[in-house]
């Protein structure tokens, strides 16, 4: 492993170490962070480096419209209209249920849902609005079944909060008032006490969208200060504009050189909430490709389901987690705390590690023979994931070849050969390049 870059095992290995290896190895961007401060954010976060899949849920009114979660902005709807949602709004008895269970056969281990989006409608029961599903037509706390739900299914909890409020009317003049910021910044505070105090152990708080303001005016350190007060042993984001424990690239994928945690979230069509004309789905192949490649560069993946203004869970979203939990069932060692992996060039094939064990996930099946080019380190064996079966192997200074493989693909959606390496892994393209045998015709 490179120095600054941490693993899940590297992070599992520190909750045991001085606080003086914990200051040389531990790479955070935040230079006035002291070794304790450091030390608690490996403690906290043990768990979800550990986890590395989760569930991300968008509901609230915008999924009885269903064109979108930003409907309320990108088709200017007035508040006074948009508000008449709120009592159409009455969601099938514990839909969360069913969330939950979904995201478990998926081999999720954690969830985060929404509650509170941009739109400004409360899915908890709080003392500073009707604007809340327990005083609106759901009559209910809705964050209170999710969080039961989830539970049950001895998963991990998450609660989404957006700073940025269309509802609320201090929600844009607070960036010019500071009479108006100081009521907002209270509203917003006290929200995140009541999420935070009436629901238990929370897990994960996933902040959202600061606009107008910067973390001056949102007060967030003295946001941050409330939230570990309330809740020790939580972690938190990077979206109240300070650096959190975790990054939060949105519809990519992409790794913290430095070895900061992060986190890729991404939606299953194009919509986070339900969009019933949305039908740019994700295949479960696609899907399973990016969990690999977080999994692969020491990063979790945050997947999103939008479900129906009554809480069922869209088809094509059931069809694809479904598929992907089959996957799952037989694929999960090699993705769910995986370490980093440096191997990563194929054309038909992505990879992770564990240890000395260098997993291939061919999703392009190529036929009786797989390739990798510039693996350096010896192979002492290699078998199906899947079934075990044992797979000959051919290796020499540029290349192995994996042999004697079906025509056509074992598995499905992709295959994944499991190759024991004398060490860890390590693969150089341009060793090809730069070594093979150029012979004059």
């Amino acid at each position: 492993m490179d120095s600054g870059h941490l693993s899940r095992r590297d992070y599992l290995k520190l909750m045991g170490a001085s606080a003086a290896v914990i200051n040389s190895e531990l790479s955070m961007p935040v230079l006035a962070e002291s070794r304790e401060v450091q030390a608690d954010r490996v403690r906290r976060m043990q768990w979800w480096h550990e986890a590395t899949f989760g569930m991300f849920i968008h509901w609230g009114l915008y999924s009885v419209v269903g064109r979108h979660e930003w409907v309320m902005e990108n088709e200017a709807i007035p508040v006074a209209e948009y508000e008449q949602f709120a009592g159409r709004f009455v969601p099938k008895p514990n839909a969360a249920r069913d969330w939950a269970r979904l995201a478990k056969a998926a081999g999720m281990k954690y969830m985060v849902m929404t509650s509170k989006h941009h739109e400004g409608f409360c899915l908890f029961n709080t003392k500073t609005t009707n604007y809340c599903a327990t005083k609106q037509a759901a009559g209910r706390d809705l964050v209170r079944e999710y969080v039961d739900a989830v539970r049950a299914e001895g998963l991990r909890v998450g609660l989404y909060y957006s700073l940025m409020d269309w509802h609320h009317p201090d929600g844009a003049r607070c960036e010019t008032d500071e009479a108006a910021r100081k009521r907002f910044v209270t509203y917003i505070h006290e929200h995140i006490r009541e999420i935070l105090s009436n629901y238990g152990k929370i897990d994960i708080l996933w902040y959202d969208v600061p606009w107008p303001l910067e973390a001056p005016g949102w007060e967030s350190e003295r946001m941050n200060e409330m939230v570990f007060k309330l809740q020790p042993d939580i972690i938190v984001n990077n979206r109240n504009k300070l650096p959190g424990d975790f990054s939060t690239p949105e519809q990519r994928i992409q790794a913290e050189d430095s070895g900061r945690a992060w986190e890729s979230c991404m939606t299953m069509n194009d919509s986070w909430g339900y969009h019933a004309a949305d039908d740019a789905w994700k295949t479960p192949k696609q899907i399973i490709r990016n969990l690999i490649s977080c999994s692969r560069d020491g990063g979790n993946y945050l997947l999103n389901i939008g479900p129906k203004p009554d809480g069922s869970i869209p088809e094509e979203s059931q069809r694809i987690l479904s598929e992907v939990g089959s996957w799952m069932k037989s694929n999960s060692m090699s993705v769910i705390g995986a370490d980093r992996c440096q191997p990563r060039r194929s054309n038909y094939s992505s990879f992770t590690r564990r240890g000395n064990t260098l997993y291939a996930h061919v999703h392009f099946w190529p036929g009786e023979t797989v390739v990798i080019g510039g693996l350096l380190t010896r192979v002492k064996s290699a078998s199906l994931l899947e079934s075990g079966k044992k797979v000959d192997f051919v290796q020499d200074k540029f290349r192995v070849r994996l042999t004697g493989l079906p025509k056509q693909a074992p598995s499905h959606p992709v295959t994944t050969i499991a190759i024991e390496c004398e060490s860890e892994p390590t693969q150089d393209q341009y060793f090809i390049r730069k070594e093979r045998d150029r012979r004059e015709a």
